[in-house]
């Protein structure tokens, strides 16, 4: 895996851009498609097509399958907790709220990494760090500031209750395996990697939903065949092959922040997608998030990536 650069460069920010545009979209897509589909049933069938298919592609192109010996029990760790508790815990915590408040708790995930890097990776707690850590909190907390001040100002929904629970332990699993795979540096080419992590995911997750989910009553409508088709191809093959490389490129503390583009998109398709009317939180959790990007990725000189 490439050395960590202390900021994004050109490739990085592109890999940024893509991750954002991908997952960002995709929550609003998902909420539709757990309306025909099982949580389990839905996870398992992408991650077992996205991992065949990124394995496929790297063989394809000449890439290595083989998993370097001693590195199976890490890598199926980082599958445990990077894609499993992700996945399904996220899908989950989906199925009890809306799409946008879904993608914002789970994207408190920078939140756990950074502190989580700096306990097990060492990684220093800058100024830098401090700043950026502060105003992507700020932009979730604005983003959620009216679902905050309904659920302490009335009477307690439980199903919202359950569905944050569900979404702030899937972003501490998606921020602990992170941080593991940056500890552990993998010695795999990104694409047979992310290839073998999904596949892995998909075994446990594909028997469980045989026990939990059943066999489905009826066949997805078109729409949500398309749904699916976006969900394997981009949110699962480039999404995640995106994410495992930019892991390998920088910092815990860079790649985590600069992710928050990712509910800030995914407000926003809300909004063209589900028609719903932008206000104060998201002007201001815009340019707090956007900030938190710019001062995390700022004040450092950029060195060359290894390959």
């Amino acid at each position: 895996m490439p050395n960590a650069t202390p900021r994004l460069s050109a490739e990085g920010i592109l890999l940024l851009i893509g991750l954002a545009i991908g997952w960002g979209i995709n929550w609003p897509i998902m909420k539709f498609i757990l309306v025909e589909i099982p949580p389990l049933s839905f996870r398992g069938s992408c991650l077992m097509l996205g991992g065949v298919g990124i394995l496929g592609l790297a063989r394809a192109s000449g890439l290595s399958l083989h998993i370097p010996k001693g590195y199976l029990k890490k890598i199926i760790w980082v599958s445990l907790l990077n894609i499993i508790g992700w996945n399904v815990f996220a899908i989950y915590g989906l199925s009890f709220l809306p799409a946008g408040r879904s993608a914002l708790l789970g994207y408190t995930m920078p939140i756990w990494a950074v502190l989580l890097s700096i306990w097990i990776l060492n990684d220093k707690f800058t100024v830098r760090v401090g700043i950026a850590l502060l105003l992507g909190v700020g932009g979730i907390a604005a983003l959620m500031s009216e679902s905050l001040l309904s659920w302490f100002g009335g009477p307690v929904n439980h199903e919202l209750l359950i569905g944050a629970g569900f979404m702030i332990v899937a972003a501490w699993s998606w921020a602990t395996g992170t941080v593991l795979m940056k500890r552990w540096k993998i010695p795999m080419n990104s694409v047979a990697l992310t290839g073998w992590l999904l596949f892995l995911a998909s075994i446990p997750v594909l028997i469980a939903a045989f026990f939990i989910d059943g066999l489905p009553p009826k066949a997805p409508s078109t729409m949500v065949l398309w749904g699916l088709v976006y969900n394997v191809f981009i949110a699962f093959m480039f999404c995640y092959w995106a994410w495992v490389r930019l892991v390998s490129l920088v910092p815990i503390s860079v790649s985590s922040l600069s992710s928050l583009i990712t509910p800030l998109v995914g407000v926003i398709s809300g909004i063209l997608i589900l028609g719903e009317k932008p206000g104060w939180p998201e002007f201001s959790a815009t340019l707090l998030i956007l900030g938190a990007v710019a001062v995390i990725n700022s004040g450092a000189k950029q060195t060359p990536a290894n390959k």
